[in-house]
């Protein structure tokens, strides 16, 4: 059985992963806490004592609102390279890097494509997630190794990061408290952790190659997202919109083209968006309870 290594396993987009591939492939997943891999050698060391067939790097920071432009962007750079120039000496077949919509210029929104929206991230995130999928694709025809890279969108999901939006909405309304929004007229493209997860370890198991939009291809705007998280709690009477101001420059439309995604891949979502945020919201809900701060 090929043997799959899931760096940045044990979080949040990582932990369902590997529960996905479990049926498929031999699992190593990896969280900060069994290897830190922005230690000098650390990765060429895991990679070493793992010999993986298969790579999904996950791993990189992503604290909400600080890893925009935090300089650890090309600490994970550099790592990212370490660890997949490990993984090719050691003979691997087949990696998957996470990228981002913020490699997109954002410019003007709409519908981001892999091959008709030019590249002009506006973030160090952004920046630093291009600069390893134009480098990861090199090393792949220059090796012989076969590289993916997952441009992800919005998600959401339990175990998310509770600073995030769908979370900081969920445990306000369960404590009983406002939930300060913005107007939320933006439209986003969000896809449920499970089917992110899902998508990726079709695309760890295939053979496609370059750039892949991973996302439901649907704008929903920011309100509607909310609006269920509300009704998912009861307290739809305790949502603020238009109490936070909304970011500037903030494209009114950011979406994803699934093609190469659903007809190269022969990949679709399977959750709704409702039925998603209702069992997330579910989630929080037995967390709070646990920890007796939400009602």
């Amino acid at each position: 059985m090929n043997r799959l290594l899931v760096t940045g396993g044990t979080g949040f987009l990582g932990e369902p992963c590997a529960r996905a591939a479990g049926s498929s492939l031999e699992v190593r997943a990896v969280g900060s806490r069994d290897c830190d891999l922005l230690q000098p050698g650390a990765a060429a060391r895991l990679i070493e004592a793992v010999r993986p067939s298969h790579l999904l790097h996950l791993a990189w920071v992503a604290t909400p609102g600080a890893f925009w432009e935090s300089a650890d962007n090309w600490r994970w750079l550099r790592a990212s390279q370490e660890l997949l120039l490990a993984f090719a000496r050691c003979g691997g077949v087949r990696a998957v890097t996470a990228g981002t919509c913020a490699e997109y210029d954002w410019t003007a929104g709409g519908t981001l494509s892999e091959r008709g929206t030019p590249t002009r991230p506006a973030t160090t995130y952004g920046r630093a997630k291009l600069e390893l999928c134009e480098w990861a694709t090199a090393l792949g025809r220059a090796r012989g190794l076969s590289v993916a890279h997952a441009r992800l969108f919005w998600m959401y999901g339990p175990r998310e990061h509770p600073a995030r939006l769908v979370p900081s909405v969920a445990s306000a309304l369960l404590r009983g408290e406002p939930a300060l929004c913005s107007e939320g007229t933006q439209a986003r493209d969000f896809l449920h952790a499970s089917d992110v997860a899902a998508a990726l370890v079709r695309l760890v198991e295939s053979d496609l190659r370059g750039p892949v939009n991973v996302a439901s291809g649907v704008p929903v705007p920011v309100r509607e997202v909310v609006a269920h998280v509300a009704a998912a709690t009861g307290r739809a009477d305790l949502v603020r919109f238009g109490a936070r101001p909304t970011p500037p420059n903030e494209p009114q439309v950011l979406v994803a083209d699934v093609a190469r995604l659903r007809t190269e891949l022969n990949w679709t979502p399977r959750v709704p968006l409702a039925r998603g945020l209702g069992e997330t919201v579910n989630w929080w809900r037995t967390r709070c309870a646990g920890e007796r701060k939400c009602g």
